[in-house]
């Protein structure tokens, strides 16, 4: 019931106010100060150390080795992350458990009644989410508080937080409306999380000039990828390393693809800048990256078809993801179900895949809350068309790829898991909502080997 009660809230909101994105600080800051925070110069602080997870992709992965690894160390650790997979409650997890229902909502009826009083402070989707989740962690008896960044950084939500450390991941081109059209724009936006003296961890090895800048502007510590700290590996292991001080011979973590050690990285980084205040045995860091869980980033189930899930949403994760399928070894045929949201670069997120796909079957995302954002299987299909039409013939594979249109993800992953041979893959990426929307039924598609139900 208190899950129904939350959903009924939330749905209430979004009918009054929309999902429209309404970047800056003025309405939160007012809001959080009639909350009973106070703002310093660098933001409002929590009554526990703060980490601020920025970046185009990578951040949930980072956020998720930050949080096994300290929970691992014996802390009491918040985590506040978005989008959510399943549940709206994942987007704070304490120790690791989405936090209660009827805590969130609480907290957001108390954080939107405060918003409406006199002068009106008429906040976003996110705002109210982000205020409620800083309400409900300075009420917890918390050691570290992590938060992810929603969208940019200087004009995002969680910038209000006066945080103790940041972590910058990967840096290319998202949300160029919102952001500028340039990785020196966007890195731009994106660095304003750093704070005056404290560490500015940036885990894109090669990150736009403009964050050095913003950097050295803000006075921060900046540690930078590839000069103060780095890692190396062969196949069976890997060691960090950083301003005096090495962690050797720990394996892989256990999130999967090529770009998780980069994270890891990163993360390993903050801890070490953080390490007179929450120092972690190297124990601790073992243990977090072998159990550290985050559902649908380069998520293979087992059975026969293989499934992949995973929710790369814009060129560069596209990019990431066509690597990591390479890895995997050889597969006759590939069939990706897809679904991508209309403000997103769907040619060139296709591009990126398409000499790896055989059988595209792309998927109409249309929820009347998308409003603008809304995209039908035919609109996309017309679009992953075009971005094929485009490639070199060298880059495609040697038969001509199919295009299918659907409905929703469900129709995509059924008519996938009808053509499927056990041999072949299928991939399932694009927006949150394509792989939230396939959860159950993807589980069910790969049958074990031996199994009475396999093809």
């Amino acid at each position: 019931m208190s899950s129904l009660a939350l959903a009924h809230w939330l749905d209430g909101f979004l009918s009054r106010r929309g999902a429209a994105i309404a970047l800056g600080l003025d309405r939160v800051y007012a809001v959080a100060a009639r909350l009973g925070f106070v703002a310093r110069p660098e933001g409002i602080g929590l009554p526990c150390p703060v980490v601020v997870v920025g970046g185009t992709n990578g951040k949930g992965s980072t956020c998720a080795f930050l949080e096994s690894i300290l929970i691992q160390a014996g802390y009491r650790v918040a985590c506040y992350t978005s989008p959510h997979l399943l549940r709206f409650e994942e987007r704070l997890r304490l120790q690791g458990e989405p936090a209660d229902a009827d805590a969130w909502r609480q907290a957001l009826e108390e954080v939107d009644r405060v918003a409406q009083q006199p002068p009106a402070q008429p906040l976003t989707y996110f705002e109210v989410t982000t205020l409620a989740a800083i309400l409900q962690v300075s009420r917890q008896p918390c050691d570290v508080a992590i938060f992810e960044i929603g969208l940019g950084g200087r004009l995002d939500a969680v910038n209000i937080l006066s945080s103790d450390a940041a972590v910058l991941t990967s840096i290319d081109l998202d949300h160029q409306e919102f952001l500028g059209d340039s990785r020196e724009k966007i890195g731009w936006e994106k660095a304003h999380i750093a704070r005056p003296g404290r560490p500015l961890v940036v885990g894109d090895p090669v990150p736009p000039a403009t964050v050095a800048e913003v950097a050295a502007q803000r006075g921060a510590d900046l540690w930078q990828m590839g000069r103060d700290f780095n890692y190396q590996g062969d196949r069976q292991q890997w060691s960090w390393s950083g301003r005096g001080s090495r962690r050797n011979a720990m394996a892989y973590p256990a999130l999967r693809g090529a770009n998780q050690l980069l994270n890891a990285s990163a993360a390993l980084a903050a801890l070490q800048a953080l390490h007179d205040r929450i120092p972690v045995s190297q124990g601790a860091v073992r243990q977090g990256l072998a159990m550290v869980n985050l559902p649908g980033r380069f998520q293979v189930l087992p059975g026969q078809p293989a499934v992949i899930l995973d929710v790369a949403h814009n060129p560069h994760a596209a990019g990431v993801l066509a690597t990591n399928l390479d890895q995997m070894g050889f597969f006759p045929r590939t069939y990706a179900v897809v679904g991508i949201l209309a403000d997103k670069d769907a040619e060139a997120i296709v591009q990126r895949l398409a000499g790896r796909v055989d059988v595209w079957c792309l998927a109409g995302l249309e929820d009347p809350s998308l409003g603008l954002r809304a995209r039908s299987g035919v609109q996309l299909a017309e679009a992953a068309q075009r971005a094929v039409a485009g490639l070199a013939a060298h880059q495609l594979p040697v038969e001509p790829p199919e295009f299918n249109a659907f409905a929703t993800p469900q129709e995509a992953l059924l008519y996938a898991k009808g053509r499927a041979q056990p041999s072949d893959r299928i991939l399932v990426f694009g927006s949150f909502m394509t792989v939230s929307a396939v959860w159950p039924l993807a589980q069910s598609v790969g049958q074990a080997p031996n199994s009475p139900h396999a093809h």
